[in-house]
């Protein structure tokens, strides 16, 4: 069964593109949805999404959790996985539900993720029938990347971005997943926010913002 997510949306009624915005554990849609009014101005033709992850967060109530993490909040990995399983079904359905509300076909479509939500970015993008025009991830890793190469089924192009000082989500975590993606055969692209914890610093953002104009095809449209 697969679940509804609620989602805040900004950008034109009738985009050419679509940006999803997939938020970290124990936060929710809002918390990434405020990126768009500075995106927006330079992709005037991209309307955002910021789904809310399905279930409530063990550790903070009040924000929202893709999956349990078992060394913050206690659950079994067996726990964490089946949750892990759902969200990638809830997740897959969401997409889907926009590309067909929005009238658009896959490659108008970009992923932006942030701890969690770069995990699930890159879990699901690779597996799904059509490829989506990019992944940007912010300070995440590469959930299973033994299974990558046996299971990706398209490989779009993907911006990794990690800040140096990260305590989370430790910074080599960066090098993992593009050593992973590399040798399954994707794009690769990196950059380093120097001296940034668990965040996105402006200098992150900026080049996020130039990888998604150049895959949704602005940088072509001289816009």
């Amino acid at each position: 069964m697969t679940r509804q997510l609620q989602s805040g949306r900004k950008g034109p009624e009738k985009p050419g593109s679509v940006v999803v915005f997939l938020h970290g554990y124990g936060a929710d849609g809002a918390d990434l949805l405020g990126l768009a009014d500075a995106l927006l101005p330079h992709m005037p033709d991209t309307a955002f999404y910021a789904p809310d992850a399905p279930d409530p967060s063990v550790a903070n109530p009040a924000g929202r959790q893709w999956f349990p993490i078992p060394w913050i909040d206690g659950s079994t990995e067996a726990q964490a996985q089946q949750a892990q399983a759902a969200s990638v079904r809830d997740l897959n359905g969401f997409l889907d539900k926009v590309l067909a509300d929005e009238g658009l076909t896959p490659d108008r479509m970009a992923l932006v993720g942030f701890s969690q939500g770069t995990m699930m970015a890159l879990h699901v993008a690779p597996r799904r029938d059509q490829p989506v025009a990019g992944i940007v991830g912010f300070s995440g890793r590469l959930l299973m990347p033994e299974l990558l190469a046996a299971e990706a089924r398209v490989k779009p192009p993907v911006l990794l971005i990690h800040g140096d000082q990260d305590p989370v989500v430790p910074f080599e975590d960066m090098q993992l997943a593009g050593n992973a993606l590399i040798a399954a055969g994707f794009d690769v692209y990196g950059h380093v926010m120097k001296g940034t914890a668990h965040g996105i610093a402006p200098d992150g953002l900026s080049v996020a913002l130039a990888f998604l104009r150049e895959e949704l095809g602005y940088a072509n449209a001289g816009d």
